[in-house]
């Protein structure tokens, strides 16, 4: 096919050698099969931010590093300049997870270089060279879905003693290799120390995992992982290799803040009766009653 016009300097720079097809284009960018020598690898091209519907909410951004204090100022103020920095800023946000998930080896695909907006990585296959299938497209046996649910949970144990949160982790983002499934779309990423939606979202991922094998494995659905590492990590007890139980027991003194709120209302409203009632007593005997829209 005739190479895309983003791709041509990995072309020019001897980084592909040809563009083969399409592969996908989602909310946030068009994917490539690209041929590199003997191997066939993935080129993401990013969309740019006028021509792709993905939102980069705020919670994702929160805790991330910008290049200097001119940079900051400009994405806060949204300069034509600054946007393309906050651009820039989103894209770098996927290469540098994924290198760093795959040094702390959880399973991503490998990533090669980042070029202009392009980045080039493993294509995942399903060992018969075609594409390895997303988990929202295999129907699994039970026994499967237990064993690749605890894989995903382990992973995501990678992934928080690697500092990182997914942050949009679901079957979609998720494909099933022949050794297993491969986590990918990283973009949104978060630092688990310096976002303070970061557990949210961990507990989000986590349930996300939990919902899909539990339409296969129901008592998954009952399992409580996000809590059981968040609390491990947050003291310093979490390491990549940790066996977690799936189970976590709330402290007994936790406070039930819904419960405080309702209490709280109700005295509040008992204190306005007993005031309503003072006033009224105070009022001369004679009075005209006050009208309704006027109480």
């Amino acid at each position: 096919m005739k190479t895309p016009k983003r791709i041509e300097p990995l072309v020019e720079d001897g980084l592909v050698d040809e563009v083969l097809r399409p592969l996908m284009s989602g909310k946030e960018a068009a994917v490539y099969v690209v041929r590199c020598g003997d191997e066939l690898r993935c080129a993401k091209v990013y969309k740019e931010a006028n021509k792709r519907s993905f939102r980069q909410a705020s919670e994702y951004q929160e805790g991330r590093k910008v290049r200097g204090s001119r940079q900051a100022r400009a994405m806060a103020k949204g300069s034509k300049y600054g946007r393309k920095e906050q651009e820039q800023a989103w894209q770098n946000a996927e290469v540098a997870a994924l290198f760093r998930l795959a040094n702390a080896g959880v399973r991503v695909p490998k990533p090669y270089d980042f070029l202009d907006g392009v980045l080039l990585m493993e294509l995942v296959g399903d060992g018969e060279g075609d594409v390895a299938p997303r988990l929202n497209d295999v129907d699994l046996h039970p026994d499967d879905a237990r064993e690749f649910h605890a894989f995903m949970i382990q992973e995501i144990v990678k992934m928080l003693c690697a500092g990182l949160v997914h942050g949009d982790l679901s079957e979609f983002n998720v494909l099933l290799g022949p050794e297993g499934p491969v986590i990918i779309d990283l973009p949104q990423a978060v630092d688990a120390a310096a976002n303070n939606h970061a557990f949210s979202m961990l507990e989000r991922d986590v349930r996300n995992m939990a919902e899909y094998f539990g339409q296969f494995a129901p008592e998954l659905k009952y399992t409580k992982y996000a809590k059981e590492m968040w609390a491990l990590y947050e003291a310093g007890k979490l390491l990549p290799d940790t066996q977690l139980s799936g189970e976590f027991a709330e402290p007994e003194d936790a406070a039930d803040i819904d419960a405080v709120m309702r209490e709280i209302k109700a005295a509040l409203a008992e204190e306005a009766k007993k005031q309503a009632l003072l006033n009224a007593e105070d009022e001369p005997k004679d009075a005209e009653p006050i009208p309704p829209w006027m109480r």
